[in-house]
């Protein structure tokens, strides 16, 4: 059988699994279950959030996989139904350069890594080398993150709205994990007991205000964070029904175009090496969010940018489908108190 083969079309879950999410019937929201073939339980009788899940998670991983058992409690059909993000508000960690490829693909064409190109060397055997320091990498180096907003999610199909700050706003879509239970200074292989389960999120950003070169740091991650600039879901898929991160696949599409279509174990750093890092730098708590980075196939790569109407579709295998349109941001009547500005050191 293959991983297809094994998907159920109605939600793109796989079966035997469930997902866990937040819904909108039209007159309320609320905490749910989520079975392959589309019927959906309402669990605001037990939980009021998905929050209070990831709280005692194993309890209540069992109990749901009890209501699972019970073919007559769903009351929704998953397509009638609202995708909100599956944590309303998770703290947000975001692993940045962290998959091989990618990241040799972005230093072989960065002008500000040019300094390391031997004399007339090709761009093949530069991404030869630079996908060798990857490696390199994995082996004797650290993961890498910041800190995001969760006022930037928003649903699996709500719309992207493009802002007025910016000229380049870019998709790229990661495999996402949840956290479980609090852990300080965990080993990876305790960490990975951490991880309560999988999501999809769509980690855009507005390109061209990321460098910064009036301060030393370089770069400024903040257009990262706008709003909607983060779709997630539509449900976070528990990590028990996930048979290896080596059968998932990122795939990526613009106006039905396909953009980003890679294998998630192209990954520097693992998971549970991620959150063994950021056990020993912050304090992790259940329903913590960690995006995991993204493969190559983002916009800078192809040098195509979001515009208004475009349509992104996703999928991440076992974790559902998105389907974003992109509509432009009305423009303030206010002006910009900084708007776009000039770097002082051109």
């Amino acid at each position: 059988m293959t991983v297809s083969d094994n998907i159920h079309p109605a939600t793109g879950l796989r079966h035997g699994s469930f997902g866990i999410g937040t819904f909108s019937d039209g007159n309320r929201c609320f905490a749910a279950l989520v079975k392959p073939d589309g019927r959906v339980m309402d669990l605001s009788s037990r939980f009021r959030d998905t929050h209070q899940i990831f709280d005692d998670w194993q309890r209540n991983f069992d109990a749901l996989v009890d209501l699972d058992a019970r073919a007559d409690a769903a009351q929704h059909d998953f397509a009638a139904l609202r995708s909100l993000p599956p944590l309303a508000h998770p703290n947000m960690l975001c692993a940045g350069s962290n998959y091989k490829t990618h990241v040799a693909q972005m230093l072989t064409k960065n002008k500000f890594n040019q300094h390391n190109r031997l004399p007339g060397e090709s761009d093949e055997n530069f991404f030869k080398r630079n996908y060798a320091f990857m490696e390199r990498r994995a082996r004797e180096g650290t993961p890498f993150f910041w800190t995001g907003l969760h006022s930037s999610l928003v649903g699996a199909n709500e719309d992207v709205v493009l802002p007025v700050l910016g000229e380049q706003p870019d998709w790229e879509l990661e495999l996402g994990v949840v956290v479980g239970r609090h852990q300080r200074y965990a080993s990876v292989d305790e960490a990975q007991g951490l991880i309560a389960g999988y999501v999809m999120v769509n980690d855009l950003g507005t390109v061209d205000i990321f460098r910064r070169t009036d301060v030393h740091f370089g770069y400024d991650w903040i257009g990262k964070h706008q709003p909607t600039f983060k779709p997630a879901g539509p449900f976070i898929v528990p990590a028990a029904f996930i048979p290896s991160i080596d059968e998932i696949r990122i795939e990526l599409k613009v106006n039905g175009k396909p953009m980003q279509d890679w294998p998630a174990n192209d990954m520097i750093f693992t998971p549970a090496q991620y959150l063994a890092y950021a056990s020993e730098r912050v304090n992790l708590v259940p329903g913590d969010l960690l995006i995991m980075g993204s493969p190559p196939g983002n916009g800078a790569h192809h040098g195509r940018f979001l515009q208004d109407g475009d349509v992104i579709e996703s999928t991440v295998t076992y974790l559902g489908r998105q389907r974003n349109r992109c509509v432009k941001e009305m423009a303030s009547e206010r002006p910009l108190a900084f708007g776009l500005w000039k770097n002082l050191m051109n």
